[in-house]
């Protein structure tokens, strides 16, 4: 049986908590669930009138007359800036706390509503004097700091659309970007500070200007962050304080259609061509308010700290506009989970009192593996009490890793929201609300209220609980994707295929169990193995293998060709001790085998298990399993790989034991 099917522990909301929630007990959530389910358009309309401000009042909630291309808000216009800070000040939140800072070094810097607002004004202004305008793509390939988000705000303020490119990724990659993008400007960093050393930004922008095909870029605007040496061509680049220091500080915000484009966000294709995932105004806009309030239970006195880079998603809807949309307070980290030692985040959390903490299962799984092998980094070491809320986002976290979550930073008390979604969601899809939701370690739970959710097979038929199946949204919703930028006819082909009935394919395989109908993701549609006929998620496989507690810390599976059964399974391990080799290796990929079969049927024993003292990670802490799929099949490397965390450990993967 597989570690889903244990019998596991519900754990129910704790009663002070659930008292005060703004979504107080499941009979609230079933309410919220049956009046869109009653009226779909005047759920969201209600919604979007209460969470957002609108300079011209919308008239027509939902567009369904150009599908898959869904329209929200389409007549109403606002500004997410305006949204974000200039409504905090006027309600009276300038001198609030907006952001809390936490260099690379420890160091520490905070900015309030009033504040933030001014910096983005500046910026805004700087942008417009450079000619900079509504509809124009602006780039922004920046490390986590405030200026970052200052960049975002000030090219939603100008009505600009901006397209964060994570600070990791290599200079073809962000040439790639900016010239499907179009982009006429691009803001960077002389280098940014991570895990103590100073790595390279403005360069790699020089380097990518110089591959051709960015004759859109007109400026290159340098923020000033480590002091590193850089070369300045004038008059294309610019420092950003020279930009910036005598700019007004108010900025008159640019009105925009909801449907005004407000971000492109490029993903990695099937194809090897980027996407670049277009998201409205008006839409995107209350999503992540709402989920942010909702999922988080988000209250004014908290300080929440999602630990995503806002080159993700996650960091832009929970980081850059979801809690400043609340007025929240939040962090902002520059640094690495284990830099200066493991227990970083969690000082951290001791230092900020930190009481929503929102972070990635890899995080977690490496941080458990880091407190056995130094149980000085051990979260028990760090006054953790503040904490009232915890998050998982990125991939199905493990009941393993959740319970050890849940005991060892939870402390016991705290709910875990794992939350389901994507960048093409905009937000949260399906996630339990901590005031609300039983908790079953490993599962999603339910669809958020009003999302649709459901689990089809290959004919977009519904498959009763119990059964595997195709994750899809039956309905459109106001934070989805828009288009794929410059590519319709892929957008359709990609995310509404003509075979399910005009559902939204998630792309993830999902089941849903008998008793309550709660979600359990199981993989990627293409992660699915067949084995001699046998359909298996590749997370299954490796949940069973992670909950071995006393060997393994974490575990990739891909499959591979294989002339007998179609498909064999290649498990990739980490262990909680050294790596092993020779005969040992052997014996403990055995021992796991059996271990595999046991939890699961033999049918599910990897055919090979590899061992390595870390799994090939992006430096956001993505396994690339694309990579290993690749090492599985004997085949060479020859994708970028400058984006990972870990180069070298692909060579120590492709042995066999």
């Amino acid at each position: 049986m597989s570690e889903q099917n244990h019998e596991l522990k519900v754990y129910a909301p704790p009663a002070a908590l659930a008292a005060g929630a703004h979504v107080s007990g499941m009979a609230a959530y079933l309410k919220l669930a049956a009046e869109a389910e009653a009226d779909y358009e005047g759920y969201w309309g209600r919604l979007a009138r209460e969470f957002v401000s609108w300079k011209k009042p919308f008239t027509k909630v939902l567009d369904e007359s150009n599908a898959p291309f869904f329209k929200w808000f389409e007549d109403g216009t606002l500004n997410v800036s305006y949204n974000c800070l200039d409504r905090n000040v006027e309600r009276g939140l300038g001198d609030k706390t907006a952001i809390i800072f936490e260099a690379d070094d420890g160091a520490v810097t905070k900015v309030s509503y009033a504040e933030l607002l001014a910096r983005t004004c500046r910026l805004a202004n700087g942008l417009r004097s450079l000619g900079v305008k509504k509809g124009d793509r602006v780039v922004i390939y920046m490390s986590m700091g405030i200026e970052g988000v200052v960049a975002m705000q000030a090219c939603a303020r100008i009505g600009a659309t901006h397209s964060v490119v994570f600070g990791g990724f290599s200079a073809q990659s962000l040439r790639d970007r900016i010239e499907d993008a179009g982009a006429v400007l691009v803001i960077t960093a002389d280098e940014q500070a991570r895990g103590g050393k100073a790595l390279p930004l403005k360069s790699i922008v020089d380097e990518a200007l110089a591959l051709g095909g960015c004759d859109s870029i007109r400026n290159v605007i340098v923020y000033q962050r480590t002091g590193g040496k850089v070369a300045l061509n004038a008059p294309r680049d610019l420092w950003l304080h020279e930009l910036t220091y005598d700019r007004p500080t108010t900025c008159e915000p640019e009105w925009v259609s909801a449907e005004h484009p407000l971000f492109l966000l490029y993903t990695s294709g099937s194809t090897g061509k980027p996407k670049g995932v277009q998201h409205s105004t008006g839409g995107y806009l209350l999503h992540a308010a709402l989920t942010t309030k909702w999922t988080f239970d988000l209250k004014d006195d908290d300080v929440f700290w999602c630990t995503a880079d806002i080159g993700w998603v996650t960091g832009h809807t929970y980081i850059t506009y979801g809690p400043l949309a609340c007025g929240g307070t939040e962090i902002v980290f520059e640094g690495v989970p284990t830099y200066p030692d493991a227990a970083r985040f969690w000082k951290t959390i001791e230092k900020h009192k930190v009481t929503i903490f929102y972070t990635a299962p890899t995080a977690i799984r490496s941080l458990i593996k880091a407190a056995e092998t130094n149980p000085a980094t051990h979260p028990k070491h760090s006054d953790l009490s503040s904490l009232r809320i915890l998050g998982s986002v990125g991939e199905p976290i493990n009941p393993a890793a959740w319970e050890w979550y849940h005991a060892n930073v939870g402390g016991g008390r705290c709910p875990i929201v794992d939350t389901w979604w994507q960048t093409e969601t905009g937000g949260h899809m399906i996630t339990p609300l901590p005031g609300a939701t039983p908790l079953v370690p490993g599962s999603c739970t339910l669809p958020f209220p009003g999302i649709t959710a459901a689990i089809v097979d290959e004919l977009g038929e519904d498959v009763p609980n119990g059964q595997g199946g195709i994750l899809v949204v039956k309905k459109p919703w106001p934070s989805m994707i828009r288009t794929i930028y410059g590519d319709p006819e892929r957008f359709k082909k990609s995310y509404y295929p003509p075979e399910l009935k005009g559902y939204y394919l998630a792309g993830d395989g999902a089941s849903r169990d008998a008793e309550r109908g709660y979600f359990t993701i199981t993989g990627r549609i293409d992660d699915v193995l067949n084995v001699s006929g046998h359909r298996m998620g590749t997370m299954e496989i490796e949940s069973a293998l992670v909950a071995h507690t006393d060997l393994v810390a974490e575990a990739a599976v891909v499959g591979r060709p294989d002339d007998t059964t179609g498909e064999a399974i290649c498990a990739f391990v980490v262990l909680k001790r050294s790596r092993p080799t020779g005969e040992e290796a052997k014996a403990i990929a055995k021992e796991l085998r059996d271990w595999v079969a046991k939890e699961i049927g033999p049918i599910a024993k990897p055919k090979d298990i590899r061992f390595g003292d870390n799994l090939p990670k992006t430096r956001s802490g993505k396994i690339m399993r694309r990579l290993l799929r690749q090492v599985a099949k004997g085949e060479a490397v020859t994708q970028d790989i400058s984006t990972l965390e870990n180069p070298a450990i692909l060579e120590q993967l492709a042995q066999t034991n």
